[in-house]
């Protein structure tokens, strides 16, 4: 299949050299010094085992019209960086595209065909204009949650860490042709992605980690070791996960594992920064509003509660906000250019 990977960071970077080194037309959409470098020497691949691969050669541009029609466009953006490539996206449409959205957090999407009261709901906190909503539509989209974690080494140099699951579905819970296709195009690559009949309940599982401990670990600099072995803010993100599950279940979600559970995968990952750690410390902006701020949205139109939600969220926006006002230029630490994964 022809497929259009937009970014080719940590996560963009190592789906697109899986696919292209399957033998999928593979053309990424990027800027810079990895446009650069995937022009003149394709995508290296250092492999979790520490083999090294090289999809060469690949696709590389800078503009959307130069690639025309694809079957498959991978959105391997944060999600606040979504709404800056909207207009350009439809460049890559032809009458069957279909866009797979890899963002953490609630998704642009979330209440189209939900049904209920809330059925065709924007949500505001990750697209605040519906700039997104009208140029990327919602009948395109399959939804898949990312769990590997990688890391752009340098330029056009992509890092393996571990995982390798990118489960799909399609918003309506249906099993289509075109989202098997796309599963099973996946698999060929080397990933599991199974069919979810319910992509939302798998979404909210991975987001009650992130929604708490992301922006804990920010606010502290700890691990999740430390974060979970440390009581007070053990129960901080306990207390968060809770009201987070209410919300949840009045949008009809069911958790398949228990908080305990959760809390306790997190523990066994180690010495592990966060994302939004390794975003704060390099002085980038840390992805907030698709993994808090979208919870809280969601909280106010189900009339829930979420009083520590509430609090982490203000102290997360002003760090973020401080970082902001350092200037572009300045930077908390020493930044090494490692573009975090998806953990």
């Amino acid at each position: 299949m022809k497929i259009a990977v937009i970014g080719a960071g940590a996560i963009g970077g190592l789906v697109g050299a899986r696919l292209a080194l399957a033998g999928e037309d593979v053309s990424f959409v990027v800027r810079g010094a990895n446009l650069e470098a995937i022009r003149e020497r394709g995508i290296r691949l250092i492999e979790h085992d520490g083999t090294e691969r090289v999809a060469h050669p690949v696709g590389a541009t800078d503009r959307y019209d130069k690639l025309g029609p694809q079957d498959v466009v991978i959105l391997a953006l944060k999600a606040h960086q979504v709404e800056a490539v909207a207009a350009d996206v439809p460049r890559l449409f032809g009458p069957e595209t279909v866009v797979v959205t890899m963002q953490n957090g609630i998704p642009y999407w979330y209440f189209h065909g939900h049904g209920g009261a809330l059925a065709g709901t924007v949500v505001r906190s990750v697209d605040p204009q519906g700039v997104v909503s009208a140029r990327i539509p919602a009948e395109r989209v399959l939804g898949c949650v990312v769990y590997p974690a990688s890391e752009l080494v340098a330029p056009g140099v992509v890092r393996h860490i571990e995982g390798d699951r990118f489960p799909l579905g399609e918003l309506d819970g249906s099993t289509t042709e075109r989202v098997q296709r796309v599963a099973d195009c996946f698999a060929n690559a080397g990933f599991k992605s199974p069919v979810l009949a319910d992509i939302r309940a798998e979404i909210w599982l991975k987001l009650w980690g992130n929604l708490s401990f992301n922006p804990i670990s920010a606010l502290s600099h700890a691990t999740l070791v430390d974060i979970c072995q440390y009581l007070p803010t053990r129960e901080l993100a306990a207390a968060m996960m809770q009201e987070a599950q209410a919300v949840a279940h009045k949008l009809g979600i069911e958790f398949r594992v228990t908080l305990d559970k959760r809390i306790a995968g997190a523990e066994k990952v180690g010495k592990h920064k966060t994302s939004m750690l390794q975003d704060v410390e390099a002085g980038r902006a840390p992805e907030i509003d698709a993994l808090v701020g979208a919870v809280i949205e969601l909280a106010r139109l189900t009339e829930t509660p979420t009083p520590h939600i509430d609090s982490v969220y203000a102290l997360v926006k002003l760090l973020a906000r401080t970082i902001e006002s350092a200037g572009s230029g300045v930077r908390l630490q020493s930044d090494p250019g490692i573009r975090p994964g998806h953990a």
